[in-house]
C-alpha cells in the first residue's frame, strides 16, 4: 500500500507517552495500527446500528429457517461424519 505524508497535531504529553512505550521512530507505525484499529471498529458499530438487514436471505437460502436451525443442521452433519470415523464406537466425549 502506498504511504502518504500528513500533517497531524498532537499534544506534547501523548508524544512523551508514545515515545516512552515505543521509543522514537516509531510513531507513525503505532499511529498506523491504533488508526486502523478505529476505523474497524468505527464500521463495525455503523454497520450494527444500520436497520438494513446485515444478510440478505435471497443470497443465503440456507439460513431461511434462521441461523439457530442452520448452526444445528452443520453440527449433525458433523456428529454424523464422527460416528462414521469412530465406526459406530462412542465419541470420547460423550
Amino acid at each position: 500500500m502506498t504511504q502518504k505524508r500528513t500533517h497531524v497535531s498532537l499534544s506534547e504529553k501523548l508524544l512523551i507517552d508514545i515515545d516512552e512505550l515505543l521509543g522514537k521512530g516509531k510513531r507513525s507505525a503505532f499511529l498506523t495500527e491504533v488508526a486502523e484499529r478505529e476505523v474497524r471498529r468505527r464500521r463495525l458499530l455503523q454497520m450494527l446500528s444500520d436497520e438494513a438487514p446485515i444478510i440478505d436471505s435471497e443470497a443465503h437460502p440456507e439460513w431461511k429457517e434462521g441461523s439457530s436451525a442452520w448452526v444445528r443442521e452443520l453440527r449433525g452433519h458433523s456428529d454424523q461424519k464422527r460416528e462414521e470415523k469412530l465406526g459406530g464406537r462412542s465419541s470420547p466425549r460423550e
